[in-house]
Formats: structure tokens, sequence, C-alpha cells
């Protein structure tokens, strides 16, 4: 799971490694590449949901149903990642980027994918 920061996950570091958007990591060197990694999850819609969201479309503001999971796609997608920079031996995954489309009518993809490294402490 991911890491906590006052009590609420963090995305910047998971499963023990630094995942981060940026091409290097404050306060480490690359020591080397291990490639490119990626992960992915495929989400339907439930129809209890799509009933209330089909309301809030009359009145506005935010379908909290689908945030969660839409957010927690995410961090399934980000923790398919990680695992795969691990298994290639990595210690960290720099350039990270996430995407969304639509598969069929219903279903949402979402996937990231970044530069599986490894790193060593600067002195």
């Amino acid at each position: 799971m991911p890491a906590k920061k006052n009590g609420k996950e963090s995305e910047e570091e998971l499963e023990g490694i630094p995942v981060v958007t940026s091409d290097f990591i404050p306060g480490f060197a690359i020591n080397g590449y291990k490639g490119f990694v990626w992960g992915t999850t495929v989400r339907a819609r439930f129809v209890g949901h799509d009933i209330l969201a089909a309301l809030k479309t009359f009145i506005g503001g935010e379908i909290p149903e689908y945030t969660k999971m839409i957010n927690d796609a995410k961090l399934i997608a980000i923790h398919k990642m990680v695992e795969n920079a691990k298994s290639l031996g990595a210690d960290a995954v720099i350039s990270v980027r996430m995407g969304t489309t639509q598969v069929i009518p219903g279903t949402v993809e979402i996937f990231c994918y970044g530069t599986a490294v490894t790193v060593v402490k600067k002195k």
C-alpha cells in the first residue's frame, strides 16, 4: 500500500519505492535504467451509480461514487506499474504519466507508465 503522510496515502512512494513524475529524485542519483514499465486496469460502471449520476447531472456537482472509483483505479494501476518495476530489479520509477480511455461503452481504462531505475543516495 502507499506510504502514509499525515495519515493520508501518498503516491510519492509506493510499496517502499519512490514513484515520481520528474526525471530525477531529489537526493538520489540514477544508477541504472531497467526499462519501460506500466500498469493498467479497466473498470465498469455500476448501474446503481449511474442512476445517482443521472440525478446529479440535473442539479450539478461532484459524483463521489465515480470519483472514488477513479481514484481507486489510479492506485491499482500505479501498484501494477510498481510490481512491473520490481520484477525488473528497479528500486524507483521516474517520469511517471497517467491517462484514461474508454475501452467499450460503460468502461474506463486507467493506465500509467514510467521508467524503472535503480538509484543510490547522494553523499
